[in-house]
Order: structure tokens, then sequence, then C-alpha cells
């Protein structure tokens, strides 16, 4: 094993994180080193940590990479020396076997697009909330405004799952949104529905400015 695959095997991206001084929540939520993270987005396990914020991801020499501004090799280096891992030929720490779980990664991507399209989809209805609210009781309620009344609470509670969730129930609900193109639909749907927005706003200003 090179320098790279031994500490990789050897230290797990959350067991860094912690070392390095990030408080990590028991779902695996800490607020990320690489941006200005009011809100815990950064999201690590084991072997990989992702940023729901910045974007951010990678391994545990990625990680210790961005952290401290070094090449892949000095972090890998400095993992090795913070950890006591020995590099030498002959001499590398043997990390206990893991399985490999051969769907995980497909899970990763199909977890972080579901939290993307309903974030987006949340911002939108936290915008008609406001924007379409009735101005006197007498107002007959605008459907966007209805829409977000009635859709708010679910999608904040989804989303919550997918932030700070165990592993059981941000499977349920990827395999929900997964179902029948159901985020494919949310996701044509949420930019659709903004491309309205901003030709109504359009013919507003028009009108204005006559």
């Amino acid at each position: 094993m090179n320098i790279f695959e031994t500490v990789k095997a050897a230290v797990p991206v959350r067991q860094a994180a912690e070392h390095y001084g990030l408080k990590v929540s028991r779902n695996g939520m800490a607020c990320c080193p690489f941006h200005n993270d009011r809100h815990p987005s950064l999201k690590l396990n084991e072997e990989y940590f992702f940023c729901f914020g910045c974007g951010a991801k990678g391994d545990v020499i990625d990680f210790a990479a961005q952290m401290f501004d070094l090449s892949s090799y000095e972090a890998a280096q400095r993992l090795a020396a913070d950890f006591g891992i020995s590099t030498e030929h002959g001499q590398a720490v043997a990390a206990p076997h893991k399985p490999k779980h051969p769907y995980i990664r497909q899970f990763r991507e199909d977890e972080m697009l579901c939290f993307r399209v309903l974030t987006d989809y949340l911002h939108l209805l936290e915008d008609w909330k406001v924007w379409y609210a009735p101005k006197t009781p007498d107002d007959d309620p605008d459907d966007r405004f209805v829409e977000a009344c009635q859709m708010l609470e679910r999608i904040e509670y989804l989303t919550d799952i997918l932030t700070v969730g165990d592993l059981e129930e941000r499977v349920a609900v990827v395999e929900e949104l997964m179902k029948d193109s159901t985020v494919a639909f949310l996701q044509d749907y949420t930019a659709r529905k903004r491309e309205e927005d901003v030709r109504y706003e359009r013919g507003n200003d028009a009108d204005h400015a006559l």
C-alpha cells in the first residue's frame, strides 16, 4: 500500500475532522470550515465529506489538504504524522477491513440531488408565502400562497431528515423521492414556476413604467 491508501484505510474522515477541531453532531453534521457556515451543512462519515453549502467534497486526504492548504501528498504526510501511522515499506499500519457497499456511491449522488431539489422548492414556497399573501382578509388567496401553506411543513420535514436524520431515515426519503421520477418532476416544476415568477415580475415592472 502506498501512503495514500494507507492513510485512507487507517483514518476515517469524521475522526480527522474532530481531531482538527470540528464539532461533529451524532448524525455526522458540522459547520463547514471552508466557507462562512452559520448552520451545519458539512456531512461527514468514515469515507467521505460533502458540504451542502459550498460543495466541498472528498476523502480524508482532500479534507486535510483543504483544511491546511496543502498538496495531496503533504496532506497524507501530515495525517500519517498526526495519527502515528508508519508509511515506511513493510511497516504500514494494517487497518481493519471494511466491507464496501456497492450502491453507496449512487445513494450519495441521489441524496445530494434530492437535497438540492427539496431546498430549491422550499425556497420557492417561502417566497410564495410572502409575495402572494392576501393583502386584506377579503382577498381570495392566490393558488401559490395556498400551495406554500400546504406544502412548507412537509418539505421542511423532508429537508431536515436529509440534513440530520439517521441513515435509515435518509434512505427512506431518497427512495420515496426517486420513485416514479418524483424528484425529476419536482426539479422541473420548481424551475418552471421560477421562470413564471420572473415573467410576472417583468410584466409588473413594465406596467409600472407606463
